[in-house]
């Protein structure tokens, strides 16, 4: 018995050779006891045995696999001979820098011989730890590109690798991206170094802080330039300034006090910062959520000096900024909980760049970076620094912007676009239209 399929056959069905003499004989019958013999009008056929039955099902089976009746996966093209060049092509733009628990999408252009890659190709993914996951670490080729993507739970550097290969030839690209922790969002922070007397820039720092009072401002109180003697007294202007500073809502209005180190040089050693400390402490009671650390150094060999003060503040239940005005050594980031990492101008601020050398702070949260910026003339500028400190590859969530300059003394009042830069970063924290300028 032999089965064919023909190609005019559209419901596909088998057709055997006689197969129209042998029904058009048949007759209209369903019982089995009937099929013993047939006649037709010129011909006898007799019913074939039960073990030719069996052999034409099997034949039938294996009919019905050629004809469509069963589907088998395709297999994966035979690779191309000739050289294979891979390389990542994706995250495109700047996407060096992602969020934890947040997809990332993996592009790796394949070609063989200077032509795309035929589809199907395989191209094979693998990361260096076990908290990145692939959704596909091994994937194929449509139009030259192959796609997957990572998620990590943990900030850090994550080294991608991805591989193909030809008939003679292997290809591989390496990629490292940063995985940093969910930002958070935006704050203030205000050097207050001015005056508190009647009418003064405390008042409209605080008039800001009642206008917006869910943006988290933290105000730094400049007493002395940071040195405090035995004979030092309180500021009554400032005592009061304070306290209706952190009235506006409770646990969203902060004020650091301002400490000189000198740079950990000894000029000021670590008993007379302690000291300092403690002044402050003695004349604004209860006021005082920690202390900013002004001439902090950046090198290592001052570790152990900032260590110790680090450790004195805590102690006291204090928190701990430090303005190093630039990215310290990685250690510093063991001695505050916030960091500095830009104290400058405006022009100078757009081309900041933690990275090659400084990419330990995508370990931290953005709140744990912030950035002093001076000389920014227009609202428009002021607008494009915030911008550039919330970019993940910056990852700066404690922002200032001034339009006073370097040259005089940038933090001797607040800018002519105050209200418009509390507007603009509480705007970007609900994910509103930034004001216009």
């Amino acid at each position: 018995m032999v089965a064919t399929c023909r190609a005019r056959n559209r419901r596909n069905k088998l057709v055997f050779p006689n197969q129209k003499r042998f029904f058009a004989a048949a007759p209209k019958t369903n019982n089995p006891s009937q099929w013993n013999e047939i006649e037709g009008p010129k011909m006898r056929h007799r019913s074939p045995s039960k073990n030719r039955l069996a052999a034409s099902l099997l034949v039938l089976t294996a009919a019905l696999a050629g004809c469509g009746g069963t589907t088998e996966p395709a297999p994966a093209p035979t690779p191309a001979p000739g050289p294979i060049s891979v390389r990542f092509t994706g995250p495109v733009g700047d996407g060096s820098v992602h969020n934890t628990n947040t997809p990332v999408n993996l592009q790796v252009s394949v070609d063989v011989n200077g032509s795309r890659a035929a589809d199907g190709t395989q191209v094979t993914l693998s990361v260096n730890r076990a908290s990145a996951i692939l959704t596909r670490p091994v994937t194929a080729t449509v139009g030259g590109t192959a796609a997957s993507d990572l998620q990590d739970t943990q900030p850090g550097a994550v080294q991608v690798d991805a591989s193909a290969t030809s008939n003679t030839h292997s290809g591989s690209d390496r990629m490292t991206l940063f995985i940093r922790p969910k930002p958070k969002n935006l704050e203030l922070l205000v050097p207050a170094f001015f005056s508190a007397a009647a009418g003064s820039a405390w008042e409209t720092l605080t008039s800001g802080a009642t206008s917006y009072p869910d943006l988290k401002i933290t105000a730094i109180a400049n007493v002395s330039n940071g040195i405090l003697t035995s004979a030092s007294k309180a500021d009554t202007d400032l005592l009061s300034a304070i306290t209706l500073f952190k009235a506006v809502k409770p646990g969203n209005q902060k004020v650091v006090a301002y400490v000189a180190t000198a740079y950990g040089s000894g000029t000021r050693s670590v008993v007379d910062v302690k000291a300092t400390i403690d002044k402050y402490i003695e004349l604004y009671p209860a006021l005082l959520d920690g202390f900013f650390l002004g001439e902090m150094a950046a090198g290592n060999d001052r570790l152990a000096f900032y260590t110790d003060i680090y450790t004195y503040i805590h102690g006291k239940g204090l928190s701990v900024i430090g303005n190093p005005g630039s990215f310290p050594d990685a250690g510093y980031a063991g001695v505050a909980d916030v960091l500095v990492t830009f104290e400058g101008n405006a022009a100078a601020y757009q081309n900041i760049d933690p990275q090659p050398s400084h990419t330990w702070v995508y370990n931290q949260d953005n709140t744990r970076q912030a950035m002093l910026v001076h000389s920014a003339s227009a609202c428009t500028t002021m607008q494009k620094v915030v911008e550039t400190a919330n970019m993940a590859r910056t990852n700066t969530g404690l922002v200032y912007v001034t339009d006073l300059v370097g040259t005089g003394s940038p933090w001797s009042g607040l800018p002519t676009y105050w209200t418009k830069l509390l507007g603009t970063v509480d705007a970007h924290n609900n994910d509103r239209a930034w004001p216009a300028c």
